[in-house]
């Protein structure tokens, strides 16, 4: 088994298809020789039924004695009424009747196939005639050799030699195009093998035929480009990410050189409140970046129903805030989804209206169209169009959050836009009279209504 496991494809289906086609022409032959062993019996027994019935009318008209003449593998006998043969072929005109069956009394003829008839060799085929006469009936007896299977050595041979020529034809028609179709994937593969993470963009050749192989050229074409999108994505984030764990590091760690330089002169609690500072903005990036990490990981979650508006309730009863915040619930608004996810997102988006608005932040929850709908929206400055986009890349900071937030992490709003895709939804910012609105958007179950 485990040697047939390494045969290539061009073997398998070169003796696939040679098999199929050996098959074929098997079967092909066992009809030609049945319906060629049909004719050829047919034939013998019409020359011995022919030859039989002619020496029936001779001996009906006189006398018939000594030897016959029969076409060729025909042999006749004549046999009076005391089962004495008077007439025969040459080698049949001496001896017993070559058989000893005789047509039954409401009949002129019979026939047997004898294994052998006396006096002679192989089976034959046998027909017997009955020939009125005074003196007592007489019989006539024909016999031909019977047709073998092969019907004969020559049409074993032609369709033995076809068969083995169809079955030659079709094994190297199957070689050839399975050579020529997998040439085009060795190509696809050999492009493949040159491709590195330093050579990304390089991309495999695509067939000219409408087939199967232009469908998978363009299939990893397409998964190249979505490698090449997550490439420059980890690029990009670990460039990020390596710039702003570096900060709080080189901080900490210049504050404490300093210190050290001057023990005496140093007020240590203070030095120890600014380096516990940099530890915390240092720890609140690491924990984004795992959350991140799993949330890019696709890690599964339990869903269960969630009542938006009972989370955003808890929520706002929960946690103290700076800044007004006004919930506009509607009951009822049920999704599924992991809750603790959600809460997370929430307050994702609540601490960033926090931070940005004058005095207030609005959010609402309704069901719309098959969606139940999470807005949060504060009375701030808002966020430019062309930056909509920009606020959920990650470690991305626009100059007014730095300056309201210098210790924030850039990571928020990214990690509240993978938790509404992971809840096959979605987050943007939509337009409004004043501040920023985020819209989160899940899809509700199918029995929910809006």
């Amino acid at each position: 088994m485990n040697g047939r496991r390494t045969w290539s494809i061009r073997v398998r289906m070169t003796a696939t298809t040679g098999t199929v086609a050996a098959v074929v022409a098997a079967i092909v032959c066992a009809l030609l020789l049945v319906g060629l062993r049909s004719q050829a019996a047919e034939s013998a027994r019409g020359q011995a039924v022919s030859a039989a019935l002619r020496i029936a009318y001779e001996a009906g008209r006189g006398p018939v004695r000594g030897r016959l003449t029969a076409p060729e593998d025909v042999v006749l006998q004549l046999v009076n009424e005391e089962q004495e043969v008077v007439a025969g072929t040459e080698g049949a005109l001496t001896g017993p009747p070559m058989a000893g069956f005789r047509p039954t009394a409401n009949s002129i003829y019979a026939t047997r196939e004898l294994c052998p008839p006396d006096g002679l060799e192989g089976c034959q085929w046998v027909i017997a005639l009955r020939v009125y006469h005074e003196s007592g009936d007489r019989l006539v007896y024909a016999a031909t050799p019977t047709v073998p299977w092969y019907v004969s050595p020559g049409h074993l041979m032609l369709l033995v030699s076809a068969s083995l020529l169809v079955t030659m034809i079709a094994c190297l028609r199957a070689w050839g195009t399975t050579d020529q179709v997998l040439g085009r994937v060795d190509v696809i593969r050999a492009e493949l093998a040159e491709i590195t993470a330093s050579q990304s963009g390089r991309r495999v050749p695509v067939s000219a035929y409408q087939d199967e192989i232009r469908w998978l050229g363009e299939a990893v074409n397409e998964t190249l480009d979505r490698l090449d999108t997550a490439l420059e994505r980890q690029r990009a984030f670990t460039s990020d990410a390596s710039h702003d764990l570096r900060s709080p590091i080189t901080g900490a760690r210049a504050q404490i050189e300093e210190a050290l330089l001057f023990p005496d002169e140093v007020d240590w609690p203070q030095t120890a409140r600014n380096v516990l500072q940099s530890l915390d903005r240092l720890q609140a990036i690491v924990t984004d970046l795992l959350q991140l990490a799993r949330l890019d990981a696709g890690a599964s979650h339990e869903a269960e129903p969630i009542d938006l508006g009972a989370i955003v309730t808890i929520e706002v009863a929960r946690a103290e805030r700076t800044k007004s915040i006004v919930p506009h619930v509607q009951e009822g608004v049920t999704v599924h989804g992991d809750r603790l996810r959600l809460v997370r997102l929430l307050t994702n988006l609540l601490d960033n209206a926090e931070r940005h608005a004058e005095t207030r932040v609005d959010i609402t929850v309704r069901g719309e169209n098959g969606y139940g709908v999470l807005e949060v929206q504060d009375d701030g400055a808002g966020i430019a169009e062309q930056d909509r986009e920009v606020v959920f890349q990650r470690f991305a900071r626009l100059e007014d959050g730095k300056a309201r937030d210098a210790a924030g992490t850039g990571l928020g709003l990214p990690i509240a836009r993978e938790i509404a895709r992971l809840h096959g939804g979605s987050l943007t910012i939509e337009d409004s009279a004043r501040g920023a609105r985020f819209v989160l958007r899940i899809p509700r179950p199918p029995a929910s209504g809006d």
